[in-house]
């Protein structure tokens, strides 16, 4: 599987970036709770230099707590990076930003003091604008459940001492780590045309049924799952009722419909990445490893053909 899907805007968007960077005092990257590691972009990490940085585990809610509190423990290792999980569209959640950018920088943003300026930057379809509109309290900024919403950027006033500078979705120009591309696909990160639903969806249950047999086995009234990744999505088929004339499964359709409730949740709370699986390099905070480039062995499924 080849996936090629570097939209001529993004090339722009990281121009944008760029030029905006000197007059930032913080920045903030939205990942995606699931799949931190491969959601990031490793090319913030050379642009920001020393500035201060927050993740922003999106999507907490359908990801494993347990997993994600390991994720905020890896990343505030790192120097000059916090890590806070929430749930973009919840407004308790969201309030909590403002405090930790003022208290980041408490020398802008409060009573008398020049503004605090905030980069927020993400890869596609990770919440970029959905957690804008959240902190702004209304909608300031398109949303939709397709990558590449938004497409040029925005500055906005808070209204409570911060201006946010919102940017178009960035991602890196050459997906060459199979696994994590698999997993961006599997989360709906990459657009649909850019990779085979089926190939991400077997790749996806080779991991599931290692680290969450028991969410596969209760989803689909399974009582025991099969030796193979493709036996399991045509039993998932067989019981979801995704048949041809005959009585065969639809292997296709069979492969939407899980990666749809991986999705949405249906499945349960689940991390397609840990951060152990991270290797040393990383793990140490060397900036030249700016991969992030999880180990091949994890979803595996996908391969070039």
């Amino acid at each position: 599987m080849i996936l090629d899907w570097y939209p001529g805007h993004m090339k722009k968007a990281r121009a944008q970036i760029i030029e905006v960077l000197p007059s930032i005092d913080l920045v903030i990257e939205v990942l995606d709770a699931r799949l931190p590691a491969s959601s990031s972009n490793p090319l913030l990490e050379k642009l920001r230099g020393q500035k201060t940085c927050i993740k922003v585990l999106n999507k907490k809610d359908l990801a494993d707590p347990a997993v994600t509190k390991g994720w905020v423990a890896f990343f505030e290792e790192q120097h000059g990076v916090k890590a806070i999980p929430l749930d973009a569209k919840d407004r308790r959640d969201v309030g909590l930003l403002p405090k930790l950018c003022r208290k980041l920088v408490p020398n802008k943003g409060g009573k008398g003091q020049k503004p605090l300026r905030v980069l927020i930057v993400g890869i596609p379809n990770v919440g970029k604008s959905t957690l804008s509109n959240t902190l702004m309290g209304k909608k300031i900024a398109r949303v939709g459940n397709k990558p590449a919403i938004t497409t040029r950027p925005q500055l906005i006033d808070l209204r409570n001492g911060i201006l946010l500078s919102d940017t178009p979705g960035l991602l890196w120009p050459v997906l060459d780590d199979l696994s994590g591309a698999c997993r961006l696909a599997a989360s709906g990160a990459i657009g649909d045309n850019a990779y085979d639903s089926f190939e991400v969806s077997l790749a996806t249950l080779d991991y599931l049924a290692g680290r969450y047999p028991a969410l596969l086995q209760q989803r689909y009234n399974l009582s025991e799952l099969a030796a193979t990744a493709l036996e399991n999505l045509a039993e998932i088929g067989r019981r979801r009722g995704c048949l041809v004339s005959g009585g065969a499964v639809e292997l296709p359709r069979a492969a939407e419909l899980l990666l749809r409730e991986l999705r949405t949740g249906k499945l349960g709370r689940i991390s397609l990445e840990r951060p152990e699986e991270i290797n040393d390099a990383v793990r140490q905070g060397d900036s030249r490893n700016s991969n992030l480039k999880p180990p091949a062995t994890r979803l595996n499924g996908c391969q070039e053909g």
